[in-house]
């Protein structure tokens, strides 16, 4: 694959080189062929699991969706390989955490892809999709990592778990690190990152995509707050906005040209969400200081993945999580922007296949 669309540096903790050895990477290497255009042909939020509530300890309820392995359905695609894999590895449940103002069905391609291939959970963070709205005093990046050890807790409360954030999501992983540094290596045998970081981001990029372009400049804390007081009259201007709304998530949210299904899909995720809400994580990603905490993730396979066109959390903010997690892999994909995991899902999923692959033998190794 040309370098120009696909870099990727570093090492798994040389698990890879064993994974190789092994079965996995052939049976990830069959998935590959059978769903590399997986999705495409499916609606959007059209994906589906029977959804279970997941209760965070300030009692708000998390709507939380799994997508069980089904043997007869494996069996079909891998044939009798995945049947003798399966018997000698431990399972995997892959938690997929989504990012600020998007919900569970961001993670579309990436569902489609691992259906009936690994065991996978989705959920919505605290006040997006379907989960319960938080208060103000709990819509924190500290809780968001709570809140993702309460649905591992319920959601996968054994064997080895693989965990992979876009934005927000990756904070909320990183937030996780830091209070639970026990789980990882334990329960947690492997990491995603996706257009994320741990601190040092440029707020005001936050809200360019989901505002008119004559309410995004400037954006200042002050004018959040005043704008949180009149939440719902900035719910109607957006409404009303919403042709300029979508320029604004295609030109921030995507770094090229890409279907505009992507675009209104993606913009609808975001104008679901309601501005009080962005209002109060807000002056959280300013504050936001844990590159302290990342370091530990040396200690399991890590992916971080980012498009060099990411208006929101640059390519940066990827290059130095990559530089404070020893072993991790760095992929960079040329030209794409913030929501890489849309455009950019095949060279995503191609990444998330070696990781889970080298989770998978780090775990069966231990």
């Amino acid at each position: 694959m040309s370098s120009t669309r696909r870099r990727v540096v570093g090492s798994v903790a040389g698990a890879l080189g064993v994974a190789a050895a092994g079965g996995a990477v052939s049976i990830l290497r069959q998935q590959r062929a059978i769903s590399r255009r997986a999705g495409e042909d499916v609606a959007f939020g059209s994906l589906r699991s029977a959804p279970i509530t997941v209760v965070a300890d300030d009692g708000t309820p998390l709507h939380v969706e799994i997508d069980e392995v089904e043997d007869t359905h494996v069996l079909d695609r891998a044939g009798r390989l995945l049947r003798r894999v399966r018997g000698a590895t431990p399972e995997v449940t892959v938690v997929f955490v989504h990012g600020f103002c998007l919900n569970l069905d961001c993670w579309h391609f990436q569902r489609a892809a691992y259906r009936n291939l690994v065991r996978t959970v989705f959920y919505d963070q605290r006040s997006h999709g379907r989960s319960g709205r938080s208060d103000r005093e709990h819509a924190t990046i500290d809780q968001l990592g709570r809140d993702l050890a309460a649905v591992i807790e319920a959601a996968a409360p054994t064997g080895p778990v693989v965990l992979v954030g876009h934005s927000m999501g990756g904070m909320s992983i990183v937030a996780l690190v830091e209070q639970y540094p026990e789980l990882i290596g334990d329960r947690v045998v492997g990491v995603g990152l996706i257009s994320t970081t741990a601190g040092g981001l440029d707020v005001s990029r936050i809200l360019l995509p989901m505002l008119p372009a004559r309410l995004s400049s400037p954006v200042t804390h002050r004018a959040v707050r005043t704008l949180h007081r009149g939440h719902r009259l900035v719910d109607g201007v957006r409404r009303l906005g919403r042709t300029a709304a979508t320029v604004a998530t295609d030109r921030y949210a995507f770094g090229g040209e890409v279907p505009r299904a992507y675009v209104e899909f993606t913009d609808e995720m975001l104008s679901a969400t309601p501005f009080e809400v962005v209002a109060d994580f807000f002056p959280h990603f300013a504050s936001l200081d844990k590159f302290h905490a990342v370091e530990l993730l040396g200690e399991v396979p890590t992916s971080v993945i980012c498009g060099t066109r990411d208006r929101l959390t640059s390519i940066g903010h990827s290059r130095k999580l990559h530089a404070r997690i020893p072993d991790s892999r760095l992929l960079e994909c040329d030209g794409a922007g913030h929501l890489v995991l849309f455009e950019r899902h095949d060279l995503v999923n191609a990444e998330l296949d070696q990781l889970i692959t080298a989770a998978t033998t780090t775990a069966r190794a231990r």
